[in-house]
């Protein structure tokens, strides 16, 4: 078809070098949460934090959202995993594939709030600057379904529509062959990047913090994949009310966002002046000599890097900001 969006041959899907196989769809998770801690160190650093602390964060938050998104999927998926003479070892089996991202943000959540506490940052303060990373990581993480031939929609003779192998695992039995798909992991990375320039704007503009920016990121993302679910060719789903599991608990992600939006909102209406909890911030404060965040004269780090002067916000009496060792956000 002249206007299909080719997937890539079904045999490139894994490397093998001697006894080791790499599969390509993990490469691309693994430059997602590369881009996410790239971009969120950036954003914490200009706000004060240590330059290292979001690697020691992703060394938690990493290994029990893999746990916690493999968990979502199974939970969602029994069809799958329990049946009559059924194995259950599948269950742990994730080489074999399912994950779901609603369950490693759950698993990835309670990891950063272990390694927050462990390092002395406010827990919503590295939420805020995670939230526009996780969905460029989200984004670039939708390639790895494009390479497996999977996330995709239902038939469609649109000129973008997704060429899919019909030996793929996926493939709707009963379709005839050539058929064209919406491409949903086209869609959801698009959506999500738009997301992450809007979370970014919105920041700016607002100075959104204390969990409201993190807030926003779930209502961006928990519609986004409530409508995309719809679209999606996924048979052995589990339903609530009648809709798809993504989609049910993408609704409750939504409305779980602007709850957190609206309530951090009312119980800290003042300005963030410090990521670190109190009584945590390190005893040195001054500028960074390497062109970093600046201490205002007020105890402030100054958002963009410059010296704040006169602003008139009052810093909280508990807290001062710390020197930011980053240069300006991406």
């Amino acid at each position: 078809m002249l206007y299909a969006i080719p997937s890539p041959p079904l045999e490139w899907n894994a490397i093998t070098l001697g006894p080791l196989t790499i599969h390509v769809y993990a490469l691309w998770l693994l430059a997602g949460i590369a881009a996410a801690a790239y971009l969120t160190q950036r954003r914490l650093t200009r706000r004060g934090a240590p330059s290292d602390v979001v690697l020691d964060i992703v060394l938690w938050a990493v290994p029990l959202g893999i746990v916690g998104a493999r968990i979502y999927h199974v939970l969602t998926h029994t069809q799958d995993y329990f049946y009559a003479g059924a194995d259950l070892w599948d269950v742990v089996r994730i080489w074999d594939g399912g994950n779901a991202i609603f369950g490693s943000l759950i698993g990835g959540a309670v990891g950063a709030w272990i390694a927050c506490r462990r390092a002395g940052i406010r827990f919503w303060s590295f939420a805020d600057a995670l939230a526009p990373a996780m969905l460029v990581a989200q984004a670039i993480g939708r390639g790895g379904n494009w390479w497996n031939h999977e996330l995709f929609g239902n038939p469609t003779t649109l000129p973008w529509g997704l060429e899919i192998d019909p030996a793929a695992a996926m493939y709707p039995v009963g379709t005839a062959a050539g058929t064209l798909f919406h491409p949903l992991f086209l869609y959801e990375a698009l959506w999500n990047l738009v997301g992450a320039g809007l979370l970014l704007a919105l920041d700016r503009r607002f100075h959104l913090r204390w969990g409201r920016l993190f807030g926003l990121y779930m209502v961006w993302y928990g519609v986004g994949r409530a409508w995309l679910e719809l679209l999606r060719i996924d048979p052995t789903s589990d339903t609530y009310l009648g809709l798809p599991a993504n989609s049910a608990v993408s609704i409750v992600v939504a409305l779980l966002g602007i709850a957190l939006f609206v309530l951090r909102g009312r119980q800290h209406p003042e300005r963030e002046e410090s990521v670190f909890v109190p009584g945590r911030e390190p005893a040195a404060a001054g500028g960074d000599p390497d062109g970093g965040a600046t201490t205002t004269a007020s105890g402030r780090t100054s958002e963009d890097g410059r010296k704040d002067a006169g602003t008139g916000d009052a810093p909280d009496d508990r807290e001062s900001a710390a020197p930011a060792e980053s240069s300006s956000e991406s």
